[in-house]
């Protein structure tokens, strides 16, 4: 099979969708895999390191398009490349669809097989291509709700951790899962009073056990997220609902009650958000205010930190970009459970349910292209 491996164009998106060992893996397997020159620089590696690994470089992407049986990438195709994705051709990275409609019919009209990294699922119902990119985004969102609580970005000025004599700030963070919990770890580790809300009781049970005691537990509902929020200084989003819109669980009414100044972080904005005010943005143009509160949505935010998501995330896609390629996607989503749930997409038929169900269109179980 050919393999290949395109620079990502969405804007400051410093990813690549593979590392020279999993070329080297794919070469020693017989395959052949086209990179696009320039396509690591964001991640600090070289084509030159591709080439030792037996990669060939080719100029552009309609060169890796127009070659490749199966692309992989980082982040979901932009318009720009829409038109050079084909039938039949397996696509394989994030897609988030469910927040695009635009997206969604585009991969249908191109006929493509497209194999979602958000969707995928392991025998223990846990997502581990997601779970990567949930563990840079969790850190991040504190990391970056810092920066934008500072007075020159328009926020309340608020050092999250005090210092001797001054209280810290507080954090609440929606949602309990990778993402929350990362978030949870980096505000509590510099000192600041954190609250993480969760539906799953055993959840909060297991988090109570393993986060340090300047956070605290607490059950999710609609009353205790809006008393929550009015303390806040920083909210983190963080709810997963696998390939189905993200709820939205903070509304307009609820800004007024915020304090001027707060920050809101929805790294649930891959899927919608689960702020009613969010809207996608860029690392380039990453916040706007809404009624007083700074809204940090930015949708890929691992992309900043190109190499560590790189290599975090190539960690855990290398292997099915392997076994794809060994056994084309029919076999390789029979034989394996995460393929086969990462489907999203084939030949012009949505196979995975919550996608159908986002856009109110038409849904083909998988079994009928299998």
């Amino acid at each position: 099979m050919i393999v290949g491996v395109p620079r990502e164009i969405k804007n400051h998106e410093y990813r690549v969708g593979m590392v020279p060992a999993g070329v080297y893996a794919l070469v020693q397997a017989g395959h052949k895999v086209l990179v696009q020159a320039g396509a690591g620089l964001g991640s600090g590696i070289l084509d030159e390191d591709f080439e030792k690994a037996g990669a060939t470089l080719v100029a552009s992407a309609p060169e890796v398009y127009g070659q490749a049986d199966m692309i992989v990438k980082v982040k979901e195709p932009l318009p720009a490349e829409y038109g050079l994705i084909r039938k039949g051709q397996i696509v394989y990275t994030y897609f988030h669809y469910a927040a695009s409609r635009e997206l969604t019919e585009a991969m249908i009209k191109t006929g493509a097989v497209t194999i979602a990294y958000e969707t995928m699922e392991d025998a223990k119902r846990t997502l581990p291509l997601l779970t990567p990119m949930s563990e840079v985004a969790g850190r991040m969102s504190i990391q970056e709700g810092a920066k934008y609580l500072e007075r020159p970005t328009e926020g309340r000025g608020i050092l999250l951790g005090g210092v001797p004599g001054v209280e810290p700030g507080n954090v609440v963070i929606i949602g309990g899962g990778v993402v929350g919990t990362n978030a949870a770890k980096m505000a509590a580790g510099i000192g600041a009073r954190v609250t993480i809300l969760d539906v799953s009781l055993d959840r909060l049970r297991y988090l109570d056990d393993v986060l340090p005691p300047n956070v605290t537990e607490l059950y999710s509902n609609a009353y205790n997220i809006r008393e929550c929020i009015r303390q806040a200084d920083l909210v983190v989003g963080a709810v997963l609902i696998p390939g189905a819109k993200a709820p939205s669980l903070i509304r307009r009414e609820d800004l007024q009650h915020m304090k001027q100044g707060a920050v809101i972080v929805d790294v649930a904005i891959d899927q919608g958000g689960c702020v009613e005010t969010a809207k996608p943005t860029t690392h380039a143009n990453p916040t706007y205010i809404v009624d007083g509160v700074v809204h940090y949505c930015v949708a890929n935010m691992p992309g900043a930190v190109g190499r560590t998501s790189t290599f975090a995330l190539t960690n855990a896609t290398s292997r099915f970009a392997v076994e794809i390629a060994r056994h084309g996607w029919k076999n390789a989503a029979k034989a394996f459970g995460e393929v086969r749930t990462g489907l999203n997409i084939v030949d012009g038929k949505i196979v995975y349910k919550a996608v159908a169900e986002a856009f109110g269109m038409e849904y083909t179980p998988l079994e009928k292209v299998l």
